[in-house]
């Protein structure tokens, strides 16, 4: 079962890396209070919700960033100072896909 309460955050720092860097993909971070809100722990995959689409990235906990801003890494779709949510990834829910023709 999945939290309901989900406030958004703003995108208060972006990082893109490039193909030589130590630490790349898709990441995205909160403050340890913005974390418990959403029952979030160090290390699992979440869904980052900004204005033009859905990504899965992992989730860390930083306590340098402040109450209600979240620092984002190589996600698609999102840039600075956009207002995003973040989703506990629900295994246990199925998506609904698309229809082929």
């Amino acid at each position: 079962m999945s939290n309901p309460y989900n406030p958004p955050v703003q995108v208060v720092q972006y990082l893109a890396t490039r193909t030589g860097d130590e630490e790349r993909g898709p990441l995205v971070s909160l403050n340890a209070s913005e974390a418990g809100l959403r029952s979030l722990a160090d290390g699992e995959l979440v869904y980052v919700q900004g204005p033009r689409r859905r990504e899965l990235a992992e989730f860390r906990v930083n306590d340098t960033l402040p109450r209600g801003g979240a620092l984002v890494r190589d996600v698609a779709g999102v840039t600075l100072t956009e207002i995003i949510r973040i989703m506990k990834l629900d295994l246990d829910r199925v998506e609904p896909r698309g229809h082929y023709a």
